[in-house]
């Protein structure tokens, strides 16, 4: 199935980061409907996948069974923040995650993090950007914040963690669909206002939106890498473009804090 051309966006920047690194094993938090785990499985990473929302899981499971059998990938329902975690992975990465946390639970992400990563280990965050883009779809989805590149680079030293490399991701084309997207998000998921913030937080990894995140088939055609890559060239233009709507950053714990090759 197509995906929506902003995270077609995101994963095609996101690969050429990771392709950078030397595979290892990897704690992916908030992994949706995985496609950032095909990702990584498909770049020779091996880890697990953490999620609050049962049927998140379920469909993981469902969509990775050969690499779930094989150990390169495990799936477990379960809150990362209250993890006993213990130096055991070389990567924590998480996409539209951190801005579903209150300031205590933020903070305890960062910590977790840090005793997840072995020495030399890195955290990679994808977040919601540009404040002044707050709108129905965070409302809808649960989300306590946007972020801008100041904030994160604070967080980090709050946490102590080092901020190695950033940018801003999907300018300017989601900055054009977004009065699409918030009419069609409205149209589509209004009554979920009526949801607790935990409520909404677990049902925004697989999101059922018309033609934002659902698309038929034969979009396909339009909805791909090679049709897409004049907007890579653009978002690439931009990487420092505070109005982008997607933060992408990584970041090392202060002890152990090196500079990505």
């Amino acid at each position: 199935m197509p995906l929506p051309p902003g995270t077609i966006l995101q994963l095609m920047y996101l690969k050429r980061r990771l392709e950078r690194l030397t595979p290892g094993r990897f704690m992916e938090i908030g992994p949706g409907s995985g496609d950032i785990t095909e990702l990584l499985l498909r770049l020779g990473w091996t880890g697990t996948s953490l999620d609050l929302e049962p049927s998140t899981v379920e469909h993981l499971n469902s969509r990775f069974p050969n690499d779930i059998s094989a150990g390169a990938l495990a799936v477990r329902c379960t809150n990362f923040i209250e993890e006993e975690a213990s130096n055991s992975v070389d990567l924590v990465i998480s996409c539209m995650v951190m801005e579903h946390l209150d300031d205590q639970d933020q903070s305890l992400f960062w910590e977790r993090s840090a005793d997840c990563l072995r020495e030399g280990g890195l955290m990679i965050c994808l977040v919601p950007a540009s404040r002044a883009h707050w709108g129905i779809e965070d409302e809808i989805a649960g989300h306590f914040r946007r972020y801008d590149r100041s904030q994160i680079h604070d967080l980090a030293a709050i946490n102590s963690y080092t901020v190695s490399h950033e940018a801003c991701l999907t300018y300017p084309l989601s900055n054009f669909l977004l009065p699409l997207s918030n009419f069609l998000v409205r149209r589509s998921e209004f009554k979920k206002l009526k949801l607790t913030m935990d409520e909404r937080t677990r049902l925004s990894g697989i999101r059922e939106v018309k033609m934002k995140t659902r698309f038929p088939n034969i979009f396909g055609i339009i909805l791909n890498r090679v049709t897409l890559y004049p907007f890579y060239v653009l978002q690439t233009l931009h990487l420092r473009n505070d109005k982008a709507l997607v933060l992408y950053f990584e970041a090392r714990p202060t002890k152990t804090s090196k500079s990505m090759v």
